[in-house]
């Protein structure tokens, strides 16, 4: 098949492609003049994205200081192409701005102040392309920010990566469209450059024939060709009809080589690969010369311009720019139209500031005259006439009219079906249509449509499976987890059931942990101990209940008051028997703590409480003036108050004797007790009973000697005697004195039961003394 392809391309002959027309050509206005180098533009408004594909990565930040050639967006995917700074310069914003699109849609896009000075980054040029890989050359390529430069900007490393069994390579050189001139400029004045590109592409593609499709329009252009391929037998330049649209891929494909694309494929899938001049151009600079895609030919036209012509324009120069070198007419008049591209695939511009990109070939400013269908404000658009020229002059052999009913009604399945992919936009449907409808507009309005709904789908695919693998992750990381506890407890479960010192050690570090456990609860539940209900229930802690802080303040305020209302008052001779019982009773108490501070503090209290009950009988001097007044009924109230107290006191001798615990008395040189050998609960009984019979028999002298006994008194004192105070307890010396005191009195007791309550309270004192030392001898141990 390669064989007679060669054989009709050097006899002349080529096959034809459906429909297509013939514009009037314009490209006169800038065939003859040369490309024209301009000067440096105040600022450039650089698109992230300028192909098909997606944006790369920012590199650049505000501010920074960026040299010509650097790059500016970093490539992560191979469809992306990154961005090179055309010139030197300050980033002076990052932000969106309009761009190239028919919608007038903005990008982000990187704004460069030019600084003038166009200093190059360091460039690595290459002299011998022998000594680079295809690997390497590839890697330039894609380094260099390359994209198709015929209008549809796919990355160009991707089609020149090395594919098997490729039958042709065919470099497009057709540029049909009527007033663009830009290739064939650069055909003529950098064949070489263009020849060299091309030889760079065989390299990595090694294809059988190469083929370089040309209109008969371009005869300066062909023959540069010519010279420069004539020692190249490989590469054949083919002299092709001009008709329109000659340059489509698909078109140009089926004129030098007679094989029709069909729908859904791609010339790569028959072994044809196609790249644009201009791009074999950038292959060429970006290999040898470490010179990035900063510049392009782009063809500046239309009969409102003085000066037409073609200018080698930085990428992201603005099309005001443009303009003003070329000195347009009506550069201030507002409805000016100017179009991005050829008069046939190209779209009106929404902005002068609209910036020039990889894939942008010609700016045209027509004049009225020139295009009157340019300047109309209301479109002329009438009903389809249904007469079928639309569908005679399409190239890819489609049905625009019903293409263009789906379109408005949005069926996007209807187009599927009508393979509107297909369409190439070259507008010869729209050129030959009586009737003025826009076709190639809603083709792309739906285009754009249906790509847009495409990435929502793919991103809510993607979606879905990430989804999808969490959950699964989830559910994998959950049951892993409770292996994991599960084979952890079987562990633990068989190790402490083992006879080793560790599964001993783990049981008793359990057993511990539930004991404080259960003692933190027990802690926290346990109510506190009430120190009203006896006398001899103390705390066992080192502070002070608080129930006792309040007993003790309000004892001492009613000790207080009663002081003060009896002033004048005089010991009674029942003062020492008394004291003997309170001591009896303080001590008592005093033997159930463990803290000497405690006992002291409860001595002290007894002993003031014994003086207070001293102070608080009456005088018998006193006694007698009342008496003389009426003795039958103060002896009467005296008797019954006699009883009262003494049942009071036995009631208290009773409580005592159950819950306080009396030592065992001790023998005493001085005053011998005779030997107990009953139980020491008889022993507590006797006492108790001794207490009460005292308290009984000081009742009575007090008495039959006029002495009043108050009964609250002898009650308060009896039941605070362990309150607390500051004073320690000295039992020895009150002994004492309480003898020394009950001997000068009128009224004493007898004498054996005066020796039998000394030798009691002076047991009591030694064994408290004992007690005392011994409990400080173990705090000094503690510590």
């Amino acid at each position: 098949m390669v064989e007679s392809v060669i054989e009709r391309i050097t006899r002349g002959h080529f096959w034809d492609f459906h429909g297509g027309i013939h514009p009037p050509e314009q490209k006169f206005l800038t065939s003859n003049k040369p490309i024209k180098q301009l000067a440096l533009p105040k600022q450039l408004i650089i698109p992230l994205q300028q192909h098909i594909g997606r944006e790369g990565d920012l590199l650049v930040s505000i501010g920074e200081h960026v040299l010509k050639g650097q790059a500016l967006t970093l490539s992560t995917n191979p469809m992306v192409v990154p961005i090179h700074a055309p010139t030197s310069g300050t980033i002076s914003a990052i932000k969106m701005s309009v761009i190239a699109h028919p919608s007038g849609l903005s990008q982000l896009c990187v704004f460069l102040d030019v600084d003038g000075e166009d200093t190059w980054r360091k460039r690595d040029v290459c002299t011998d392309l022998a000594q680079l890989s295809n690997h390497e050359i590839i890697k330039k390529i894609a380094d260099a920010g390359i994209a198709g430069m015929g209008g549809a900007g796919f990355p160009t490393h991707i089609k020149v990566s090395s594919k098997p069994d490729i039958k042709f390579l065919i470099i497009n050189g057709a540029e049909c469209e009527p007033y663009i001139t830009a290739d064939d400029l650069l055909m003529m004045e950098q064949s070489n450059a263009i020849v060299d590109g091309i030889k760079i592409i065989d390299r990595l593609l090694t294809p059988a024939v190469i083929l370089i499709g040309i209109e008969a329009n371009k005869p300066k252009a062909i023959k540069a060709l010519q010279q420069a391929t004539a020692a190249i037998e490989k590469i054949k330049v083919c002299i092709v009809p001009t008709k329109y649209p000659t340059g489509g891929e698909k078109q140009l494909v089926q004129i030098l080589t007679g094989q029709e694309v069909t729908s859904g494929r791609l010339p790569i899938h028959d072994g044809i690969v196609m790249q644009n001049i201009a791009t074999c151009f950038a292959i060429n600079e970006a290999v040898r010369h470490d010179t990035p895609l900063i510049r392009r030919v782009v063809t500046v036209t239309g009969q409102a311009l003085n000066k037409p012509q073609n200018v080698w324009a930085l990428l992201g120069t603005p099309i005001n720019f443009l303009l003003e070198q070329c000195s347009v007419e009506n550069i201030k008049n507002e409805k000016q139209t100017v179009i991005m591209g050829g008069p046939m695939m190209g779209f009106s511009v929404s902005s002068e500031l609209v910036p020039i990109v990889k894939t942008s070939n010609c700016i045209l400013v027509p004049s009225k005259k020139e295009m009157p269908s340019a300047f109309e404000k209301e479109s002329k658009e009438v009903e389809c006439i249904r007469c079928g020229q639309c569908s005679d002059v399409c190239p890819s052999q489609l049905l625009p009219q019903e293409l263009q009913w789906s379109a408005k009604a949005k069926d996007y399945s209807q187009l599927e079906k009508l393979n509107l992919r297909d369409c190439i936009d070259c507008g010869a449907c729209a050129y030959v249509c009586p009737s003025q409808i826009p076709l190639v507009h809603y083709y792309r309005i739906a285009k754009a449509e249906i790509r847009e709904q495409q990435q929502l789908d793919l991103k809510a695919e993607k979606a879905k499976i990430r989804f999808e693998a969490r959950k699964l992750r989830l559910e994998k990381e959950k049951v892993a987890r409770q292996e994991k506890h599960q084979k952890a407890a079987a562990a633990r479960k068989a190790a402490m059931n083992k006879a080793t010192p560790e599964a001993t050690g783990a049981k008793s570090a359990v057993a511990a942990a539930l004991a404080r456990v259960k003692a933190k609860k027990a802690s926290k539940g346990q109510s506190q101990v009430n120190t009203s209900d006896s006398q001899n229930d103390l705390p066992t802690d080192t502070a002070v209940d608080q129930k006792s802080q309040v007993a003790t303040a309000i004892a001492r305020a009613k000790a207080k008051k009663k002081l003060k209302e009896e002033a004048v008052q005089k010991p009674s001779t029942s003062d020492g028997i008394v004291d003997n019982a309170i001591e009896e009773k303080s001590a008592s108490t005093q033997q159930a703590s463990t803290d000497d501070k405690k006992e002291k503090i409860a001595a002290a209290i007894a002993k003031a409480k014994a003086k207070k009950l001293s102070k608080s009988a009456e005088a018998p001097d006193l006694e007698k003036d009342s008496d003389d007044t009426s003795p039958k009924k103060t002896v009467s109230s005296d008797d019954k108050k006699a009883k009262i107290a003494a049942a009071i006191a036995k009631a208290k001798a009773k409580k005592l004797s159950k819950s306080a615990e009396v030592p065992g008395l001790e023998k005493d040189s001085e005053d011998s007790l005779p030997e107990q050998t009953v139980s020491s609960d008889d022993k507590k009984a006797k006492i108790a009973a001794a207490i009460a019979k005292a308290k009984n028999k000081a009742l009575a002298k007090a008495n039959e000697g006029k002495v009043e006994v108050n009964e609250t008194s002898l009650l308060t004192s009896t039941n605070n005697a362990t309150e607390i105070d500051s004073k320690p307890l000295q039992p020895e010396k009150m002994v004492q004195n309480n003898i020394a005191e009950s001997e000068n009195k009128p009224v004493a007791a007898t004498d054996k039961k005066a020796k039998i309550a000394a030798a009691i309270a002076k047991a009591k004192a030694k064994k408290k003394l004992k007690e005392a030392n011994t409990v400080e001898e173990n705090d000094r141990d503690g510590v």
